[in-house]
């Protein structure tokens, strides 16, 4: 299957936005999800599924400032 991760195309077989954080070793509460310009809340991040052709962006929570 063919997605865009952050703007970059990848191959990879994935079910679910969940599958997709486990191949990419991120942690999801370290993230928030945005599947085709729509938020997936952390509690569907298991049931929502990916398709071919679908666009991912990952944001991270950063700390910082003074």
């Amino acid at each position: 299957m063919q997605i865009t991760i952050n703007g970059k195309p990848e191959g990879l077989q994935a079910s679910t936005v969940m599958d997709v954080l486990k191949h990419k070793a991120i942690d999801p509460h370290m993230v928030a999800v945005e599947l085709n310009t729509r938020i997936v809340e952390r509690t569907q991040l298991e049931t929502t599924a990916v398709k071919d052709g679908d666009h991912i962006e990952f944001l991270f929570y950063m700390g910082g400032g003074s």
